[in-house]
């Protein structure tokens, strides 16, 4: 591993980059300002190495707003409607900051926050922690929550995720990773051949909170059970700005077991990324604000559905669905998570 300086915060705070590198060549590149995945190295087919995840060159661009590029969302990640829960008889006001609702922990969730890093002792790999006082962004009690990137030799980047608190509060934690197989900006990823291993999906309003059903994806363009391209179905998705932006309910998952979730394949450059994890649900989204204005890695303009993501997570506005997986951490409790992403190509 190889530590360097990665820019400093508005405030001066020194923020570095960790590049982990594995005995295939597979190279991350990390930073400790939102716990982010910065750089993603994978051959394709015929051995040739491209960064194929969507982000910056520098740290500047990372701490203005920005889609969330590669970082540790948090303390919620996806939307709770109208930015309120009710915890224990207590209602939680919290930042909003997407329409009427609140996304991502808030416009300064767990992306926008220096974390403590420490490199491994034994492994390949960095420790993010940070420590989230009571009441930040709305949240109830002093969160003490990390997040453990190693990259093996296996081809696998292992993301590890652990968090206890000193108050009853709320807690869906996941990382943004754009990826676009061909390599970040290499046009867009509509022609991607993606299986999501989900028979049901949570469907959700024109602002993206569940109406509260699970439904079958079965008949419909939601359906990823045997592999097709993103392009297929999506005409038929409708909304503004259209694409797909949806929680899959992952088929078998049982806590504390990792199972595999989905898988892409890019038929140019032969390259894989397959998904598993201990979370019973896993968010598809195809990228589809992007419009071209957010310039990215080498002067690349990123234009709509340049990425996608699969989001591995608990249910969007889960606090106010008892239906729903609880995503409530109490005093004396230990949240982990574990979520695995595996780099191959044929």
């Amino acid at each position: 591993m190889k530590t360097e300086p990665f820019g400093k915060t508005a405030a001066g705070e020194p923020v570095d980059a960790f590049i982990l590198t594995n005995k295939r060549g597979l190279r991350a590149k990390l930073t400790n300002w939102g716990a982010c995945l910065v750089e993603m190295h994978t051959p394709d087919r015929k051995g040739a190495l491209a960064d194929i995840t969507l982000g910056f060159d520098t740290l500047d661009r990372y701490l203005v707003k920005h889609p969330h590029f590669g970082v540790t969302t948090g303390r919620f990640a996806n939307r709770i409607a109208l930015g309120k829960f009710t915890l224990d008889g207590t209602t939680h006001s919290l930042a909003v900051n997407n329409g009427a609702n609140h996304l991502h922990g808030g416009p300064t969730g767990f992306h926008a926050r220096v974390w403590k890093a420490e490199p491994l002792a034994a492994g390949n790999g960095v420790r993010f922690s940070y420590v989230s006082a009571d009441g930040e962004e709305g949240f109830p009690g002093k969160l003490t929550v990390a997040v453990t990137y190693t990259l093996t030799d296996d081809d696998e980047l292992r993301l590890d995720y652990e968090a206890t608190t000193d108050k009853p509060t709320v807690l869906n934690l996941t990382n943004h990773a754009y990826w676009n197989l061909a390599g970040a900006g290499e046009g867009d990823v509509l022609g991607h051949e993606v299986t999501l291993h989900a028979s049901r999906y949570i469907p959700v309003d024109a602002s993206g909170i569940p109406t509260g059903e699970i439904a079958a994806v079965a008949g419909t363009p939601m359906d990823f059970k045997k592999a097709k391209t993103l392009a297929r179905d999506f005409a038929q998705i409708g909304g503004t700005p259209g694409g797909y932006d949806h929680c899959y309910v992952i088929d078998h998952a049982s806590a504390g077991a990792l199972t595999l979730a989905g898988e892409a394949y890019e038929p140019r450059s032969g390259r894989v990324l397959k998904v598993s994890t201990t979370e019973p649900g896993i968010q598809l989204y195809t990228g589809n604000f992007l419009d071209g204005s957010i310039v990215g890695k080498g002067g690349k303009g990123y234009k709509k559905n340049y990425g996608f993501c699969l989001e591995t997570q608990h249910f969007p506005d889960s606090p106010n669905r008892p239906n729903f997986p609880s995503t409530v951490l109490r005093p004396g409790e230990k949240f982990r998570s574990t979520t695995v992403h595996h780099f191959s190509a044929r």
